[in-house]
């Protein structure tokens, strides 16, 4: 018993993570548009049939620009606070959407998603773990700084998505203004590499071994120095760079045997289809 991740892209220009087992799958975000998504998905032998839900972080154009078309399209039922969606702009038929509240879990079939407050500046925004089969997988990007729900969250994964948006020294050498470099640096912006090496390094769990960077700066970052700060400290987890520009691989996240804690697999588990060939960043 598995579940399967990949991002379907991960950026400023538009942000959907795909995770699911054998028979359901969800979104978190649907920021890029239904034929995007249907199209990358098919690259990665992935069936949009297999998808029974959307779940929202917060209300900004690259987490929500396809929403509306593949909720639609596919009949699917979106999970949003009530906030977010009143600050959307984003008209979901009444009968596909549905409210959410923190820390209490939604199950779509068999799995089992769950929300958390974060820090970021947007109306009402939440991260989300899904867990199948005592496999936990986070979505942890959109963060200003770590909160205490960041950190407990992040222990229980064992295999995450986690924002690592800027170099500190990228932004401040920049071209960016100065309001929007402190924005971004804020306690409710965006988490720096080093910011996020942090996270990784204090709360990781012994059991995760898979760590896909995501939603880096076009500007602010570069792919090669993320994953080479973070491979330093990586001690066995396998390092992934999410690309702004395609998906990436499909990840086959599994237990161990009969064990009682679980562990994946050492090292990377072959993907199901290998993503086109698009230049990070």
């Amino acid at each position: 018993m598995s579940l399967f991740i990949t991002s379907l892209n991960s950026g400023s220009n538009g942000n959907c993570y795909y995770i699911g087992n054998d028979t359901e799958a969800v979104l978190i975000d649907a920021g890029i548009s239904c034929k995007e998504t249907e199209k990358r998905m098919g690259l990665l032998g992935l069936s949009m049939d297999k998808v029974k839900a959307i779940f929202i972080s917060h209300e900004h154009s690259d987490h929500i620009r396809g929403m509306g078309a593949i909720a639609e399209k596919h009949n699917l039922p979106v999970y949003i606070t009530s906030k977010t969606s009143q600050h959307c702009g984003v008209s979901i038929k009444r009968e596909l959407r549905n409210i959410f509240v923190a820390h209490e879990p939604v199950n779509i079939g068999t799995l089992s998603v769950t929300a958390f407050p974060k820090h970021h500046d947007a109306a009402d925004p939440h991260s989300f773990i899904i867990s199948y089969n005592k496999i936990t997988i986070g979505v942890f990007t959109d963060i200003g700084a770590a909160c205490e729900h960041v950190k407990n969250y992040f222990g229980k994964c064992h295999a995450v998505f986690l924002e690592a948006n800027y170099d500190e020294e990228l932004l401040t050498n920049g071209s960016y203004p100065i309001y929007l470099k402190n924005r971004i640096r804020s306690g409710k912006g965006h988490l720096s590499n080093n910011q996020a090496l942090e996270i990784l390094k204090q709360y990781r769990a012994p059991f995760l071994t898979h760590l896909l960077l995501s939603h880096l700066s076009k500007d602010n970052n570069n792919p090669d120095l993320a994953k080479k700060i973070f491979e330093q400290h990586a001690a066995g987890i396998e390092i992934i760079v999410a690309s702004r520009y395609g998906q990436t691989a499909v990840y086959q996240i599994q237990l161990q045997g009969s064990e009682k804690i679980a562990y994946i697999k050492k090292g990377a588990p072959k993907p199901l289809m290998r993503p086109s060939q698009l230049s990070l960043f």
